[in-house]
């Protein structure tokens, strides 16, 4: 038997040494790196025995075994040397009663690099070791502004918390993001039930993911993961038996390639007018038969009780008196978080086609119905959002929010306007900016004092009245029904507010388009080409989505003023965010000529310089808030 355990040696040896002259490349050296990247004087911190991950185990420390190993620890060295016999003695040992001494090992950026032991780890590496023991030392890199440093300072974080080693992602905030989803508080540690569990859930989606060929697609198999919890839920996959796990898998596919770029959402900015040039001329003279339409509608909340709803709620019917005999409309009204899914489902079993979800936290359950149901058409209203399965859409409300502001310079006496807001959110930066600087315009001296209706322990009434705030923009529509006259630009009085103008969501114009696209075919021509991008209409005035209304109050001459800078807007003319523009901390945009790109738009994370205020953190807002700021928020690093 010992002889026969010999030769088996022997001849996975030669198996093992003609396999790491194939790969070429020898080992990366530890201290070369740290030469490279000028550390001198790392921290290290005794991390005790630890579980290697055996695929980033990827180096040793010194130079001096680096020649003997191929990248991935094959042996080098031919079958007559001390090194292979050794290795052969450890490959019998490993059969006969197991390697359990741990290596020793440094960690440097959740790599792993050996000092003792290489010849143990190429033995269990040959055998294809899920893990090995290594008593670790980490070496801490100074910080730095560059991601990957950043994102270990994060892993490090996580990595106290949980002890999980073997999970990596490309982008920032995925750790703190994943101590959410697996049900745990940002400083919560991790029993050993937790970890052990975590591991099988991890251990299953690795397998299927890189099975169904994960490993071509350019991001972390924990991207991957992350992505899926957040769709499915973590206790969700837990459950899924082996069959359902592939089965989600191939059907969401398309969206883990959006993963693969940090563009992955391409903006229409206006409608496809070059669709029309396209089709064919004789479509247009001849009527096409088309299935009548089926649309659904749901709601996070209802007409009565939100405005954001009752302005959809518009949009729905302007569409059913537009289309009267060629489609059926049907509204769904308190979508919350429980029932979200099963609203969905209702919606589609009652045979809708074309189904609009409303509003940004409507957005997974959306996204998950469009993936089981591919043969019914779902758009989401949320910004900022790239997904393949789904369109989202939302409206350009910068635009006319620079038109109230302009008002709002005009009409102050004292330059101290007020401006309310709710959710800091993507977008929303955009809107105040915007109203900022349409101040500015008509009066340099403005000054806008930005209160927010969401924070905690807060009475935005007090502090606007302590800065002698008249002239105040408060929410853009007034709930059906409801008494107070706050909303819009108002002058706000002991009496009753005056009302100036007014913003305008019109979403009749938006939902009578795409229905418009749908029927004449346009809706293909729509259709990004990028594997890699989803799509977003953010259209604007120029579309008719938004808009301002003046009150009769208004002077002609601020009235003619707003009219004249609608044109301008609408005709692409003048962008609010052009030339050299200014923050709080100082210049943003130097150029007179920029204009901010509609993504820089969006992502805004900063406050113009006349605006008095601050974007609050998560933590100062009222509870109801911070499921939508989590999905959306500008400062939010999940997000």
């Amino acid at each position: 038997m010992a002889i026969n355990l010999l030769a088996e040696a022997l001849a996975d040896y030669n198996k093992a040494l003609r396999m790491g002259k194939r790969e070429g490349q020898k080992l990366p050296v530890l201290d070369d790196i740290l030469k490279e990247k000028h550390i001198t004087a790392a921290r290290e911190i005794p991390l005790g025995v630890v579980q290697i991950p055996s695929e980033q185990l990827v180096g040793t420390k010194t130079s001096g075994r680096s020649t003997a190993f191929s990248k991935s620890f094959y042996p080098l060295l031919k079958e007559s040397t001390e090194f292979a016999g050794k290795w052969m003695e450890l490959y019998k040992a490993h059969l006969t009663e197991g390697i359990r001494e741990p290596v020793k090992a440094y960690e440097f950026m959740n790599k792993f690099y050996v000092e003792e032991g290489n010849k143990r780890v190429s033995v269990l590496k040959f055998f294809d070791a899920v893990s090995i023991p290594g008593n670790v030392i980490r070496i801490v890199p100074p910080r730095t502004d560059e991601k990957e440093n950043r994102i270990y300072y994060e892993f490090m974080e996580f990595y106290n918390l949980s002890q999980v080693n073997y999970i990596w992602f490309s982008q920032e905030g995925s750790f703190a993001k994943l101590q959410r989803l697996v049900g745990k508080r940002p400083d919560e540690p991790w029993d050993d039930d937790d970890k052990l569990n975590f591991s099988s859930v991890f251990t299953r989606f690795s397998s299927e993911y890189l099975a169904n060929g994960g490993e071509k697609l350019p991001i972390t198999t924990g991207d991957a993961f992350l992505y899926f919890i957040q769709l499915y839920d973590y206790q969700t996959l837990d459950d899924m038996t082996s069959t359902e796990l592939k089965e989600k898998l191939t059907k969401s596919w398309g969206e883990f390639k959006l993963l693969t770029t940090d563009q992955s959402l391409e903006l229409q900015m206006d409608p496809n007018t070059e669709a029309e040039g396209k089709k064919n001329i004789f479509a247009r003279l001849i009527p096409v038969s088309t299935p009548k339409l089926q649309v659904a509608f749901i709601h996070e909340k209802t007409a009565e009780t939100s405005g954001w709803t009752y302005a959809h709620e518009l949009g729905r019917m302007h569409l059913q008196q537009t289309f009267e005999d060629q489609i059926s409309t049907r509204c769904y009204d308190q979508a919350t978080e429980e029932i979200a899914d099963d609203l969905l489902l209702q919606a589609i079993a009652d045979g809708n086609n074309l189904i609009f979800t409303t509003s940004p936290p409507l957005l997974k359950a959306s996204l998950k119905a469009a993936i089981e149901h591919p043969e019914v058409k779902i758009l989401n209203c949320s910004l900022n959002t790239s997904h393949k399965y789904i369109r989202t859409y939302y409206a350009r409300m910068y635009e006319a929010k620079f038109l109230m502001g302009a008002i709002a310079g005009a009409m102050s006496k004292n330059g101290k306007i007020g401006y309310i807001a709710d959710y800091p959110i993507f977008g929303m930066t955009a809107n105040i900016n915007a109203f900022a600087l349409g101040a500015k315009m008509v009066n340099p001296r403005a000054k806008v004092y930005l209160e927010w209706s969401t924070l905690k322990d807060h009475n935005v009434s007090d502090s606007f009245s302590q800065n002698e705030v008249h002239y105040i923009s408060g929410q853009d529509m007034i709930i059906p029904g409801e008494a107070s006259r706050h909303f819009g630009l108002y002058r706000d009085s002991d009496d009753a507010p005056l009302n100036l103008a007014m913003p305008i969501w019109h979403w009749g114009k938006f939902y009578e388009q795409m229905i418009r696209n749908i029927m004449d075919g346009s809706w293909k021509y729509d259709n990004t080409t990028d594997s890699t991008k989803g799509l977003n209409y953010w259209w604007g005035m120029s579309a008719g989505i938004v808009d301002v209304i003046c009150s009769h109050h208004l002077p002609i001459g601020t009235a003619r003023l707003i009219n004249l800078l609608k044109q301008t807007i609408c005709k692409g003319d003048f962008n609010p965010f052009s030339g050299i523009l200014y923050s709080q901390d100082g210049i943003v945009q130097k150029d007179a000529d920029k204009v901010m790109s509609p993504e820089e738009i969006i992502r805004m994370d900063w406050l113009a310089e006349n605006i008095v205020g601050y974007i609050p953190k998560m933590e100062d807002l009222i509870d109801k808030a911070k499921p939508v700021v989590l999905l959306q928020g500008i400062d939010n690093p999940e997000a």
